[in-house]
């Protein structure tokens, strides 16, 4: 453990980990978000803590099954001459799951249809089974980044750890704002989409560079900050 703490190396790979994890959680921190908000108030925040907590639970599961994960690449069936393995199966179908939900969601936003978090449809098992659902999809982004970067579990593991609970302790303030701005709700709905076209992609061996997603949402963060800047000051100077 001594030699781990004192290598500069070991370091450098840990601080790397942590930033690309709380980078890479910032999708499912959005989707637990807007998942979340069809719940009554006061059950949000145990909802959005229940959530994450089964992401870290599963991540660092994950990690222990290694070479559980090198075998889900191995090729289980060929559909018209396309070869897919497990983890293309999990990648297709949680990229389609997102993409359904954020679609779902815009829909309700643009039609205006009032939500009922408290009907019998909307129940706090039912959300947590969603967000446990796009959980196990993220997980595995997360892991394969993982054992790319370090080469230690236990860097791996303190890395996924510290991600989560920064994660945890952003998801409400990110909550706040999401839910008190209607166009930033929609662009952030936009986001997930983009995120499960990725996920589709990855599932028919189409690699899209999470780079240029994240610069994307990046850009739109920006310009969309920029127009609630202005919203802000018209209202100042009316």
């Amino acid at each position: 453990m001594y030699e781990l703490l004192s290598d500069p190396a070991v370091w450098a790979s840990f601080l790397t980990l942590v930033i690309l994890e709380i980078v890479l959680g910032v999708d499912n921190v959005i989707f637990i978000s807007i998942t979340a908000s069809r719940l009554p108030e006061e059950r949000r925040r145990a909802a959005r803590l229940t959530g994450l907590s089964l992401a870290l639970v599963m991540r660092i599961a994950l990690l222990f099954s290694i070479a559980w994960i090198a075998s889900l690449t191995e090729v289980v069936i060929t559909v018209f001459g396309e070869p897919f393995s497990w983890r293309d199966m999990v990648m297709l179908a949680g990229g389609l799951f997102l993409i359904y939900k954020a679609a779902t969601e815009i829909f309700t936003e643009v039609e205006g249809e009032e939500k009922a978090p408290s009907s019998a449809s909307t129940t706090f098992g039912a959300v947590i089974a969603q967000i446990v659902v796009l959980d196990m999809v993220f997980s595995f982004d997360s892991v394969i980044t993982a054992v790319g970067i370090a080469t230690h579990i236990e860097v791996m593991v303190g890395a996924v750890v510290i991600a989560i609970l920064v994660m945890m302790a952003a998801s409400e303030p990110i909550a706040g704002f999401v839910e008190s701005h209607p166009s930033t709700k929609m662009l952030a709905l936009a986001f997930l989409v983009m995120v499960g076209m990725a996920l589709v992609a990855d599932g028919f061996h189409y690699h899209v560079e999470r780079g240029f997603i994240y610069a994307a949402m990046v850009f739109a963060g920006a310009v969309e900050a920029l127009n609630l800047w202005r919203q802000k000051r018209r209202r100042a100077r009316a």
